[in-house]
């Protein structure tokens, strides 16, 4: 958004500096041909004057000394001519002057082509003096050819024609422009730099505002926005944005507070309940009545365990830790060799496979063994005898430690591995199978709040994976 924001303000600036500087540029040009005329005009206008005043062969080498003396001094082409077209002097060398000529004589000429000398030349033969010259550019034209009666309305007695160079108006004209040019790209960058200014001041809030949004959808309740720059309006919607963060944060910690204080409060008198049935399955006589006593049993440390089970799951989703760098090979290889025994009660073969060494990740305490334990408890329930559970780790994509668990036990339908992370999920098949429903539920939530995440698939040709990933430090 930056970016574009940027973009968008580049362009109407440098419409804003062309706008400004094409017109500018435009009116130099103008205004220094104009100048260009005003001066030839004079020179015209005196040898007209001479021109006019010629009545003896004195008087003619005076006007062909003059107009000489000029076109050495300036590089211009001078000619005089009669009514008739017939050239009555003429001075000057190179092209400016075979364009005087060609003016004279209604011929192609360097200044634009023969119209151009041909119509100056009708006009001074009208009595009407050039009163425009071709706006003059960097690139040209070269040459202009201006016009100057001699004798004033029915005493027109010819024209004088001037092929004026232009090197030094159109060389003016070439700095002016370079000076335009480097005020508006000087112009341009410091605008620029404003438009960086004010697009870091109107995006740095709203950046904040998109982080602490992230932070928050990650399960960091305490996520604010801190920027206290930009325009009123997003401060505005800072502050709202972090009365809606904290009033929400506070709400689910109430809630969090609640299932973890209710399962506290229901351990004590629970475990009361449970040593009451145990004291009293002595005095119980043999039969139905043992029975009825030992499912009660049963579900009163079920219950116990349930109630476990959601004070864990509070406190892993309460976040109040702080995510450190641990060793996940090393945690890997101890839950293994922790749970072997287990294994080996339950006939069920536990072996880890390709552990790779060097493995690390940043996440909560102890996260992966936690995560590793709640998934071989898992497997250890549902595995039957005779089966095998391996334990595999690897590096993935940007660093991250990837631990994978798989078995080869019957697994699961198709549509139900996406249902065995949410809490108390269970199979139809395995309802009476000890544990609250909660394990994976946990490690999942204690893997997301890490900053990485569970799957669970099906194992070819039976069986069942789970893997999580943990972020690299």
């Amino acid at each position: 958004m930056r970016r574009r924001l940027l973009v968008v303000l580049m362009v109407l600036m440098g419409a804003a500096a062309v706008l400004l500087c094409v017109p500018l540029a435009d009116a130099y040009a103008r205004g220094r041909t104009e100048h260009l005329l005003l001066q030839r005009r004079s020179e015209a206008v005196r040898f007209a004057d001479l021109a006019d005043r010629m009545r003896t062969a004195a008087d003619r080498a005076e006007l062909s000394a003059e107009i000489s003396r000029y076109a050495q001094l300036y590089g211009a082409g001078v000619v005089v001519v009669d009514t008739a077209g017939a050239t009555v002097a003429r001075a000057g060398t190179g092209p400016a002057e075979q364009a005087a000529s060609n003016a004279a004589t209604d011929s192609a000429s360097a200044a634009g082509g023969p119209s151009e000398g041909a119509d100056a030349r009708r006009r001074a033969l009208t009595g009407r003096s050039t009163d425009r010259l071709p706006t003059l550019r960097p690139w040209g034209p070269r040459t202009v050819v201006l016009a100057e009666p001699v004798g004033r309305d029915e005493r027109v007695s010819g024209a004088v024609l001037m092929a004026v160079p232009t090197d030094a108006a159109r060389r003016d004209v070439a700095i002016r422009w370079s000076l335009i040019t480097a005020g508006a790209l000087a112009a341009f960058a410091a605008a620029a730099l404003v438009a960086a200014g004010i697009a870091r001041w109107l995006m740095r809030p709203v950046l904040d505002l998109d982080r602490a949004v992230e932070r928050l959808t990650a399960g960091s309740l305490q996520a604010r926005a801190v920027s206290d720059t930009g325009p009123p309006e997003l401060r505005h919607l800072r502050q709202h944005f972090n009365t809606m963060a904290q009033a929400m944060a506070d709400s689910i910690g109430r809630q969090r507070d609640f299932v973890a204080d209710a399962s506290h409060q229901l351990r004590n008198p629970l475990a009361t309940l449970v040593l009451q049935l145990e004291n009293v399955e002595p005095h119980i006589a043999p039969g139905p009545g043992l029975t009825e006593h030992s499912r009660a049993l049963d579900e009163a440390e079920r219950l116990e365990e349930l109630l476990d089970g959601l004070l864990a799951l509070a406190r892993v989703e309460s976040g109040t830790a702080e995510l450190g760098d641990q060793d996940v090979t090393r945690a890997v290889r101890d839950r293994v060799t922790a749970w072997a025994p287990v294994f080996r009660a339950a006939g069920v073969e536990l072996v880890a496979t390709g552990l790779a060494e060097g493995l690390r990740a940043r996440a909560l305490p102890d996260a992966a063994g936690r995560i590793l334990d709640a998934l071989l408890d898992n497997a250890v329930k549902f595995v039957p005898r005779g089966r095998r559970v391996e334990v595999h780790t690897a590096h993935g994509p940007e660093g991250c430690a990837v631990v994978r668990v798989t078995d080869d036990g019957p697994g699961v339908p198709e549509a139900q591995p996406a249902l065995l992370l949410r809490r108390f999920a269970r199979a139809p098949e395995h309802q009476n199978v000890p544990g609250s429903g909660l394990g994976l539920a946990i490690a999942d939530e204690i893997a997301r709040i890490s900053g990485g995440h569970l799957a669970v698939g099906g194992n070819e040709p039976h069986g069942l994976v789970v893997e999580f990933r943990l972020p690299s430090p």
